[in-house]
């Protein structure tokens, strides 16, 4: 019955928010204990039980705190000075948690590359975080060779593949570390940067400190109650915070195992979620709508998935994804990997990303102020103070910075630049010489206290997944031949999350749409290609000559309502083809895949 639903539902967020603030209150009171350390304790009570399980590779706890500890043993072997910056390129594997436990282990810092980045992305990812050695996996390597000359004196190592003046760290490692017994780091050291491409601009680098990865692994370890019968079918992407650290620390802290895929797959999802015997799964709003377009599968039914955990669920695709797989429970959350807080739905209310308990509200410090999308920043009033927003009005999301660091969603640790890193805070905000983190993000709050996530601020759109900054692509794109002036923004489309990338583009009479896919596929990841292009006389622009993109948004790609010539990238063809009402009908039918 829908009352008593809703009552189990109550009880199971009441003791989701129990578990998650036992397991980290502690936290503070012991500064030595970090999440590398964490694994070696749970490897001294679990040995031989399975950690992490991938079709190439197992580790058992025992086996992945021995790896970690050969890491941590180059790392001292090279001499690696606490705080010093290795750079990290590899899939997902086991193997990844392996070498950044043992680097962070002892002193030195990860930085988690986008495998996906090459060209100049990829050189400022690495150089901004100027590290002393990259460790790339074989098929990366050709990416991160290109751009090794631009980047002075970094030593290479390659894993899993030989390659010219590469030495192979995998058969380089120390038989075993005696050093884990010596002073380590402590819970306020920088242990990763994490890359995130922020609002606007290139890759930025975002520091995570040893406190903030124990925080994420037991909070998400009680919010979901993680138990040593738990087995995780993760495939996200270990360089992001939630595949990377989430969803397999989480795990680990409560004795279960994680299922590392490489990539998604919705045709074989089903078989691998029963052949791993998986009871909890990560996802992002988008997988959960690949499955449910996909073909009935035999399996689909036949699981034991107790629970889903994950971001972007839409409101219209959680009742079906949850009826037709017979999923019990979803918990849909709100996070970035810089932010200050986290917002959780833990008591499966559709479509919200989440709400704050009332008893919570003084460690949860979160606000949404009114923002004018004309100028692009928060409304103030006569006092010079932000305007709160009322129920159901649309504005920024903010969340109160702390004075104290290990303070719960009060820790904003910036990235690697310190510009990038003042821009993101907001002062003087409801007093003079307070200080709040900006999303970046427009959300709603309604009278029942649930958040809902509206649309991303500026010029940073997400689509498959991944955050797309629009002025990365339009440099990329404004040096192909034919392109006089680039404008990029994200389109709705029918049946998907996100925003696709649609750009407006200015072109000379040699312009080819051919060479213009050649063009972008050498230099950008395939989730920030441009699916829509619209060929334009002129762009129109602001009274400060910024480019109208709110306009050339809301008109979309509907050849109906526009003169301009459009095209769409077929991927199945592998190239840009006229966008005709026949197209655009395939499209709203979901007959072209994008």
């Amino acid at each position: 019955m829908p009352g008593d639903n809703a009552d189990r539902e109550r009880r199971a967020a009441a003791q989701s928010w129990r578990r998650a603030l036992e397991l980290t209150a502690p936290i503070a009171q012991h500064p030595e204990v970090i999440f590398p350390v964490v694994i070696e304790r749970m490897a001294e009570t679990f040995g031989d039980a399975p950690a992490l399980l991938s079709e190439r590779q197992i580790l058992s706890y025992a086996a992945l705190a021995a790896r970690a500890g050969q890491y941590a043993g180059w790392t001292r072997a090279q001499r690696i000075a606490p705080g010093e910056v290795v750079c990290l390129m590899l899939p997902n594997c086991p193997e990844y948690l392996a070498i950044w436990l043992g680097i962070t282990r002892a002193g030195g810092v990860a930085a988690l590359i986008n495998t996906n980045l090459v060209g100049d992305a990829l050189r400022h990812a690495i150089g901004i975080v100027r590290p002393r050695h990259v460790i790339v996996a074989g098929e990366f390597i050709e990416a991160v060779a290109a751009v090794m000359p631009q980047l002075g004196e970094i030593s290479a190592w390659s894993y899993g593949a030989d390659a010219p003046g590469w030495p192979r760290i995998d058969r380089e490692l120390p038989a075993g570390d005696a050093g884990n017994d010596v002073c380590g780091p402590t819970l306020s050291d920088r242990a990763l940067y994490i890359c995130t491409s922020g609002t606007t601009g290139l890759p930025k680098a975002a520091s995570v400190s040893h406190s903030r990865l124990m925080w994420w692994t037991h909070w998400f370890a009680g919010l979901i109650g993680t138990e040593p019968t738990d087995r995780m079918y993760n495939c996200l992407p270990m360089y992001h915070s939630i595949g990377g650290v989430v969803a397999t620390g989480a795990v680990l802290t409560g004795g279960g195992s994680v299922a590392i895929r490489e990539r998604f797959s919705a045709s074989r999802f089903w078989d691998d979620i029963t052949r791993w015997d998986c009871t909890l799964f990560q996802y992002i709003g988008e997988l959960c709508r690949y499955l449910l377009d996909a073909p009935q599968h035999p399996r689909e039914t036949g699981h034991r998935l107790r629970l889903v955990c994950g971001n972007g669920l839409r409101g219209d695709v959680w009742e079906s994804f949850q009826n037709r797989f017979g999923i019990p429970r979803i918990i849909e959350f709100y996070a970035a990997t810089e932010g200050s807080f986290s917002l959780y739905n833990c008591d499966g209310r559709p479509g919200s990303i989440g709400r704050i308990p009332g008893y919570l509200a003084h460690r949860f410090p979160v606000a949404i102020v009114k923002f004018d999308v004309e100028t692009g920043d928060v409304v103030r009033g006569a006092d010079g103070f932000c305007l709160r927003c009322g129920a159901d009005e649309v504005g920024e999301a903010i969340g109160k910075l702390a004075h104290e660091s290990a303070a719960v969603g009060g820790a904003f640790e910036g990235y690697s630049d310190k510009v990038a890193s003042e821009a993101k805070i907001l002062r003087n905000v409801f007093s003079t010489g307070d200080a709040w983190y900006r999303t970046g993000d427009l959300m709603r709050r309604d009278r029942a206290g649930y958040f809902y996530f509206v649309d991303r601020i500026g010029d940073t759109f997400r689509w498959k997944g991944e955050n797309v900054s629009t002025t990365e692509v339009e440099t990329e794109i404004s040096g192909c031949p034919g392109v006089v002036e680039a404008v990029v923004y994200g389109v709705a489309v029918t049946g998907t999350e996100g925003r696709a990338g649609m750009a407006a583009l200015v072109t000379t009479g040699d312009f080819d749409p051919a060479i213009f896919a050649s063009h972008i596929a050498e230099r950008l990841p395939e989730y920030a290609r441009p699916v829509f292009l619209r060929l334009c006389r002129d762009i129109a622009t602001t009274g400060t000559f910024k480019p109208q993109k709110p306009i050339l948004a809301r008109e979309g790609f509907d050849p109906a309502g526009i003169d301009d010539p459009l095209y769409v990238f077929d991927r199945t063809n592998g190239s840009f083809l006229p966008l005709d009402a026949a197209a655009y009908g395939r499209i709203n039918r979901r007959e072209m895949r994008l």
